[in-house]
């Protein structure tokens, strides 16, 4: 039976990748865009409008829907946190929330489960004594700790309509597509591992191809409820994955360059918080729940996305 997926945010890094993977599986996608006039449906991929910010829906599109993956909200290190872009960072997940529960709330519709994401960004910084953070951790103080918690509050009333949810908090996404591997790569192509800061700062990290499998897990199994952390087995130091990255594409032809903490303030300023934190995130309740990972180290994950690319 052909079953029917409505993303929002389905143009970012992981709603692309999804989209390709869903339809691989025998899936309609539906993808809700501001500006449905650019946008042009192809085979079991289709557009629909939706206007967060005047709260305007296709109520059509919600009919449709078997499933929806809420991946919708302005991007957190693209650009300087002004006081107005962090609203933006905010509202553009909890308004986008907000307009999904009133939609469902008021509308018939056959929807079985929504599959919100959220990010690690949730749990703040490592004690000095590094215990990994569970979903059972409460939000962080922090802005993005926060805006997380927020998020995830927006799509909670999603269970009061009798509804399946899912939240993801993901990690750092390596793909080619774009994102965090993207800039990594840059200075590479001059021979410079760039290590931000001290380089030890631990980063909970996760495959593309995980990711989706996970989102896919979540769609598919009835009994993956709740939060779960969609993060690799094992998180790596920024100067290992820097140094491992440079391997895989330059051999030993490049030069470890250390960026000062300071630069990175004067360069990113409150953003640079995020790239010089320590984060270590479990992934034991997502195992638990009987998903497998393809990548569960930081070489493999390297080895098949510099492979990737070679192709292209």
């Amino acid at each position: 039976m052909n079953q029917t997926v409505l993303i929002t945010g389905g143009s970012g890094l992981v709603g692309t990748a999804l989209s390709h993977v869903l339809i691989q599986k025998g899936y309609t996608v539906i993808i809700l865009t501001r500006d449905i006039s650019k946008k042009k449906s192809l085979k079991n991929i289709h557009y629909a409008m939706w206007d967060v910010k005047k709260q305007i829906i296709d109520i059509d599109a919600i009919k449709k829907a078997d499933f929806i993956v809420h991946l919708a909200g302005a991007g957190v290190v693209e650009k300087k946190w002004t006081d107005a872009y962090k609203k933006e960072i905010v509202e553009s997940r909890t308004c986008s929330s907000r307009l999904l529960v009133e939609t469902l709330k008021n509308n018939p519709n056959k929807v079985k489960a929504v599959i919100s994401s959220s990010a690690i960004g949730f749990y703040g910084k490592d004690a000095v004594n590094i215990v990994p953070f569970t979903e059972t951790d409460n939000a962080d103080d922090s802005f993005l700790g926060q805006t997380c918690y927020q998020w995830e509050e927006s799509i909670s009333p999603i269970i009061n309509l009798g509804k399946r949810l899912v939240i993801l908090r993901t990690g750092i996404v390596l793909s080619n597509l774009r994102g965090a591997l993207t800039e990594f790569k840059k200075p590479l192509q001059f021979g410079m591992a760039t290590i931000l800061g001290s380089g030890r700062q631990k980063i909970s990290w996760i495959h593309i191809d995980d990711l989706c499998s996970m989102y896919i897990a979540a769609i598919e199994n009835s009994n993956i409820d709740g939060v779960y952390n969609a993060v690799a087995p094992f998180p790596v130091s920024n100067k290992k994955l820097m140094l491992c990255l440079a391997k895989k594409m330059n051999g030993f032809l490049f030069i470890p360059i250390y960026v000062p903490s300071f630069a990175l303030k004067l360069l990113m300023g409150q953003r640079s918080i995020e790239v010089l934190k320590s984060t270590t995130v479990s992934c034991t309740k997502t195992m638990e729940a009987g998903f497998t990972f393809q990548y569960h180290q930081i070489e493999a994950a390297l080895e098949n996305l510099v492979k990737t690319t070679n192709r292209h």
